[in-house]
């Protein structure tokens, strides 16, 4: 199990560059491929986390998937509520809204979460629901630190690549 997810991880890694910097794991302006990818590093990752035996991820992954879903569409709701300002209300106004309607989803949020909490202690122990967001936390972080890392390699090859450029020049001037 080990193994596949280290093989899985380095995939990933592999594929971070279109990965965008939102609350998201999986933004929806990436390459299909890499979504598939960061979304098998996801399963193997939680699966391996939370110790789910193949019985118990094969009840676990389609509730979990549902309920991720309709998170994600309430973090869509804000964030297109965000972008998009009703032009007829002040910006006073708008900014009134987006704290009632942030209110509001995270209620929806919390109640979407009481249910699934108890659809997946029907699947998974109450231990392995309780382990589950910090397991979540960790594979967010763990995917964050390799863009970083990937973006400062990045970073470091340009600067190295313009050095060597203006050696060059230097030269041959």
């Amino acid at each position: 199990m080990m193994k596949t997810l280290l093989k899985i991880f380095l995939l990933l890694v592999i594929a971070l560059p279109a990965f965008a910097q939102e609350d998201d794991d999986v933004p929806q302006n990436a390459d299909p491929k890499v979504k598939d990818k960061i979304e098998a590093a996801r399963i193997a990752y939680l699966t391996d986390q939370l110790g789910l035996t193949p019985a118990e991820a094969e009840k676990f992954w389609p509730v979990y998937r549902e309920f991720a879903e309709k998170r994600l569409d309430l973090k869509k709701q804000y964030r297109q509520a965000k972008r998009n300002p009703n032009p007829n209300v002040s910006t006073e106004e708008n900014d009134k809204n987006l704290v009632d309607l942030g209110l509001k989803l995270k209620q929806q949020e919390l109640d979407l979460e009481k249910d699934y909490s108890g659809r997946l202690m029907k699947v998974i122990s109450a231990q392995k629901v309780r382990e589950l967001p910090e397991a979540e936390k960790r594979f967010r972080s763990m995917i964050l630190d390799q863009i970083q890392r990937r973006q400062m390699r990045q970073e470091r090859n340009e600067n190295m690549r313009d050095r060597s450029q203006q050696r060059l020049r230097q030269r041959n001037n």
